[in-house]
């Protein structure tokens, strides 16, 4: 699906008194889904070993 027919099926969904802003963040979120998707196709992508020490890190400061 391109990227014109994922708004406008986004759009179709949202409830007829949506604010712009609702949209714009909607599309954004959108976006950071599909760009990450695309980093992991792409290898990437952080291991689950690698967040949970970071996780952990955070944590046990």
């Amino acid at each position: 699906m391109s990227d014109r027919d994922t708004v406008l099926e986004l759009v179709k969904r949202l409830p007829a008194n949506v604010t712009l802003r609702e949209i714009l963040r909607e599309i954004e979120f959108i976006a950071a889904v599909k760009e990450g998707l695309a980093e992991i196709d792409q290898g990437k992508g952080v291991s689950i070993e690698s967040v949970e020490q970071m996780i952990e890190g955070w944590i046990t400061k």
